[in-house]
């Protein structure tokens, strides 16, 4: 346990318990700590500002928004900004930036934070297994103590889950499960043949990293759809902002609205990007108006779609892997994996939708598997045991309200159990991007500081 400076007096007497420092969990801390609140934050790792998002090594690893829009506080959007122009670091409004400075920055603005108060910090470097209720207020359990923390409310902020294991693969040190593991996956042989299972961000940042330390490896990327994220573009387009009709929504009538919006604004010149931004803000309330079957059907017929759309890439690394590829070192398969064997050497031959290949490791970017009723985290099995969570409907995260109560099991709010990022996405859809978390990290600290 580590305890960071201590500023002045808190000027609330509320201690607010956040559980994970990664962007989310960093953010919610630094505006309690603005309004003055108690601030014990949980991470495992001893450290906030990382998670999975930023913790990579590898500086060719590119954040997929630009700068101007990766404040962390809706109320200050030139931030980074400004942080990168007092801490030597050239970055200019639609640059990108890697994802390991992202972290210092985040770092940086968590030690001001605690430093300026008026709330008061304490940073526990332990992993979270429970949290209790007792009457009014929590205790958080961690695995190296059993008398706990109390604490007034509870913010969960545990990210992106780690992707589910590969089906039908082996343990064995080819099966790489953890695609974050820059050194490990650096270390492969120069030679080596990789197959990547994911076509996402992460899928792409991983084959830079192999693909960009030796020219000869090769990389296979294999997903159900075979698509990969849309680049962004070095030109700006003009704003475009989308009528989305009153009345009763569809998942078909928003799909068939995004497609006529884009063929409109191609027949003026504009380009398809500023029609999926223009979009980007009112998706929370296009979502919240879709009945849960709608939701499903959006989910399975076109989720897909939309997120390479919407998700897109820096145009430095759509660059490299069109390079990639017409260098014949990289392939892009649709059908997923189809099965795998071992040879006689105990080498995997896995089968894609082109016939078999032997490779040399298989690593695991499926991406995060939200599902909190198959995971194996040890505080999500203990929160579901007390009943003071739930998976939402469609299963994309745990059931909350809008503004981010947790919804027990018994289907009521249970009183100042909060969440932040990634877990409301089943009731936000859009709550995985540092534009959406700074503003719900803003709105939790408010609800539980008022004025």
């Amino acid at each position: 346990m580590t305890t960071d400076a201590v500023p002045p007096e808190p000027t609330t007497s509320l201690t607010v318990a956040i559980v994970g420092g990664g962007a989310s969990g960093t953010l919610t801390a630094i505006n309690l700590l603005r309004r003055g609140a108690s601030v014990t934050l949980f991470e495992s790792r001893g450290e906030a500002g990382y998670g999975v998002a930023y913790s990579t090594t590898d500086g060719r690893h590119l954040l997929n928004v630009r700068a101007n829009n990766m404040s962390g506080f809706p109320d200050d959007r030139d931030d980074l900004l400004d942080w990168a122009a007092t801490s030597g670091v050239e970055l200019g409004p639609t640059d990108f930036l890697p994802r390991r400075d992202y972290s210092r920055y985040l770092r940086d603005r968590f030690a001001q934070a605690a430093e300026a108060g008026p709330g008061t910090l304490e940073t526990v470097g332990e992993t979270v297994i429970d949290v209790e209720p007792i009457g009014p207020g929590f205790r958080v359990l961690t695995s190296d103590d059993d008398e706990g923390h109390a604490a007034d409310a509870v913010v969960l902020a545990y990210g992106n889950p780690p992707p589910q294991p590969l089906a039908g693969l082996p343990e064995a040190p080819w099966n790489l499960s953890d695609p974050w593991d820059v050194a490990r996956i650096s270390a492969l042989p120069e030679d080596a043949t990789v197959l990547v299972v994911g076509t996402g961000l992460t899928a792409i940042d991983t084959t830079v990293t192999l693909l960009d330390d030796s020219p000869a490896r090769r990389v296979i990327m294999v997903s159900r759809h075979g698509l990969v994220p849309s680049p962004h573009v070095d030109d700006q387009f003009t704003s475009w902002v989308t009528p989305v009709p009153d009345g009763p929504l569809t998942a078909d009538g928003v799909a068939a609205l995004v497609r006529a919006q884009i063929e409109h604004a191609t027949g003026l010149g504009v380009d398809w990007r500023a029609v999926i931004d223009g979009l980007r803000g009112p998706t929370q309330s296009i979502w919240r108006r879709l009945p849960e079957l709608e939701r499903r059907r959006f989910r399975d017929l076109y989720a897909r779609e939309w997120e390479v759309r919407r998700h897109r890439m820096a145009p430095r690394i759509a660059a490299l892997l069109k390079a990639y590829q017409a260098e014949g070192r990289l392939k892009v398969l649709g059908g997923g994996v189809l099965g795998c064997r071992t040879d006689a050497a105990e080498r995997p031959v896995v089968s894609l939708a082109d016939g078999d290949h032997e490779v040399t490791a298989v690593i695991n970017c499926t991406g995060p598997s939200p599902d909190i009723t198959r995971t194996d985290n040890p505080l999500l099995l203990a929160l579901q045991k007390r009943g003071l969570i739930a998976p939402d409907p469609l299963r994309l995260g745990i059931d909350v309200t809008e503004d981010g109560h947790v919804i027990g099991a018994d289907g009521r709010v249970v009183p100042d159990l909060l969440t932040v990022g990634p877990p409301c996405k089943g009731a936000l859809y859009e709550a995985t991007a540092i534009p959406e978390i700074r503003n719900q990290a803003a709105a939790v600290a408010a609800h539980l500081t008022p004025e």
